[in-house]
């Protein structure tokens, strides 16, 4: 095989593919890429590590048709660092690749295709939702997902379309964070599957900044997403996904109201005395005002009054810093809905759109010992509800 290829289209692929390669792998092949031509202008570049993969297509002048596998994090490495310029590949015997970019030249060690796992076949992706809406759902969840292996079930997003409507949820069973979206006008299309957080991961690199749609379909153990010509296939994960309904709280009859960022500066300054082990501050909810306060017996303690929208009885509840710094760090990106209000301009009435300001959060419960419910305050074009168990103060 033998190409020459733009230094900076290469660069942009292989960077997508990078995520994906198995760096320390039992099985050595997986540590490389897959580079193949399609027809005369075009190289394909594959990275896998069995469970998720993705495939990318760049522009290339085909010298001679083929393929080559070549050690995936060196590609890169080299790639990154070369001029803007034209690159040229071609392959010698016994696997090896010559490179040569202007002045610089390399000779790399390659392995037969032949060792290279055979990647799923591409199916069919009937269904699409837009880049943005798919990037917030990702960010707004993905933090709540489980980092314990043996929480298998909830080592995932669970992914739902149906009637016009998608939804997203995730839990490591102290937490949950559900969010859901109207996509337009219902159809026979609907999906209900668990997606692997590293397959989340990706999709979110090879979907930002795209304004277009992310496509996507399912068989029975793979889930297929495309994205301006970039396929990422991911295996399902098995199991039963817990049932989150029941976890989302009906009767909290209580609702405090406040400014995210004062909140989130505030937080973030307090949990710097939280104890260690338990990382806990407790939030002391009053008349008009939230007091935030941590303490350890070792360091020391800190309090902080927050302004706040509340009447009634006086209520403490304890939460770990962790779980409530990443909602009110990530919730900010699920913007207000932007609305047409009328105003007058030089005496005649005109329709300007209007954001939302500052965003506000609302935190609903039903006293200390139960699990708040925390959202973005007013009307938004997504429905997202954030809930965690508190912490015993």
């Amino acid at each position: 095989m033998e190409f020459v290829i733009k230094q900076n289209a290469l660069k942009e692929e292989l960077g997508f593919v990078q995520g994906i390669v198995e760096k320390k792998s039992t099985i050595p092949v997986l540590s490389n890429i897959l580079i193949e031509s399609v027809g005369e202008n075009t190289i394909r570049i594959v990275g896998t590590d069995l469970d998720v993969t993705i495939r990318c297509e760049a522009d290339a002048d085909i010298k001679e048709t083929g393929s080559m596998c070549i050690q995936a994090r060196k590609l890169f490495d080299i790639v990154r660092l070369l001029p803007d310029a034209d690159v040229h590949f071609k392959k010698d015997e016994n696997e090896w690749v010559k490179l040569t970019c202007q002045k610089s030249k390399f000779r790399l060690a390659g392995v037969s295709r032949d060792q290279f796992p055979e990647v799923p076949e591409f199916k069919s992706a009937p269904m699409s939702l837009s880049a943005e809406i798919f990037n917030n759902f990702i960010h707004n969840t993905s933090f709540a997902i489980t980092n314990e292996q043996s929480r298998f079930t909830l080592s995932g997003a669970k992914f739902m379309i149906e009637n016009g409507t998608a939804r997203m949820v995730t839990t490591d069973g102290h937490r949950l964070a559900y969010i859901e979206r109207n996509i337009g006008t219902p159809s026979e299309d609907a999906m209900d599957a668990l997606i692997p957080k590293k397959a989340l991961t990706e999709l979110t690199k090879i979907s930002r900044g795209s304004e277009g749609d992310v496509s996507f379909g399912e068989d029975a153990n793979h889930i297929y997403f495309e994205v301006e010509g970039r396929l990422l296939i991911t295996r399902k994960l098995s199991g039963t996904f817990p049932n989150y309904e029941m976890v989302i709280p009906k009767d909290n009859d209580k609702t405090v109201t406040f400014d995210l960022e004062d909140m989130k500066r505030a937080v973030a300054r307090v949990a710097l005395m939280a104890d260690e082990r338990t990382r806990s501050v407790r939030l002391t909810i009053k008349d008009g005002e939230i007091e935030v306060g941590a303490q350890s017996s070792e360091e020391g303690e800190a309090n902080e009054r927050v302004s706040a929208d509340y009447s009634g009885e006086e209520v403490q509840i304890g939460f770990n810093s962790q779980y409530l710094q990443e909602f009110l760090n990530n919730v900010s990106a699920v913007e207000t809905e932007v609305q047409e209000v009328e105003k007058e301009t030089d005496g005649e009435k005109v329709k300007v759109k209007e954001g939302g300001g500052r965003p506000r959060i609302s935190f609903e419960f039903k006293d200390g010992n139960a699990q708040t419910q925390m959202r973005i305050a007013g009307d938004t074009e997504y429905d997202y509800k954030y809930i965690v168990m508190p912490l015993r103060i």
